[in-house]
């Protein structure tokens, strides 16, 4: 397989391949914060077109994980490290599908929940990039990415709060249930980024 790094090294085709995942990740988290912020039919197809791309990615990895008896490192890293990026793409796509299916409303938490999941998903390109040729600057970026998963996470239990401080009536309950179960959406896809940066952090250690 063709793959060179900027330097002329040839490039891995598992740090390839990881790296063209959070790149799915990037762009398709980005479309998600537009879809949330402008409810663009366009950037929910994007969504929806990333998701499944991430998905043939991953398939292509299985592959050559089968194929492959020497890898720049673990397996078991490598599956796990795909099977979290994918899992990203999976929650925001569920986030679009149920926004859609439950017709909510996406509200200010949504919005800046969505926003730092964008963040993070920056902060796992740029750790993926890096992750070859400088491990540490690529744990710096994993621990970033792990701190919009705490702000994410802030953000929900404060929307959780406001939910659940509303009138006691059955339109509010409805309203309720159906807004948190997108929020919880947004706050798996952050946790799964927060297990994607944990096994970069793991490759890091080992590499160093």
């Amino acid at each position: 397989m063709g793959f060179w790094s900027r330097t002329g090294k040839r490039k891995n085709i598992f740090i390839d391949l990881l790296e063209q995942q959070a790149e799915k990740v990037e762009v398709g988290t980005e479309a998600l914060w537009r879809f949330v912020t402008t409810e663009a039919e366009e950037a929910a197809q994007q969504v929806e077109r990333y998701e499944k791309e991430g998905d043939e990615l991953r398939r292509i990895l299985i592959d050559e994980l089968h194929k492959t008896f020497i890898t720049p490192f673990d397996r078991e890293d490598i599956y796990d490290l795909s099977l979290y990026l994918d899992d990203v793409l999976d929650y925001a796509y569920s986030t679009v599908v149920e926004i859609r299916l439950l017709k909510v409303k996406p509200d200010k938490y949504l919005i800046e929940m969505v926003n730092r999941l964008r963040e993070a998903g920056d902060e796992l390109l740029l750790a993926m990039q890096r992750l070859d040729e400088n491990p540490m600057v690529a744990l710096d970026h994993a621990r970033r990415t792990k701190h919009r998963e705490n702000q994410v996470e802030r953000v929900y239990r404060q929307a959780v709060a406001d939910l659940f401080s509303g009138p006691e009536n059955t339109h509010h309950i409805m309203e309720m249930l159906r807004t948190r179960e997108v929020y919880r959406h947004v706050s798996n896809a952050a946790d799964r980024a927060d297990m994607a940066a944990n096994v970069i952090g793991s490759v890091v250690v080992k590499m160093t």
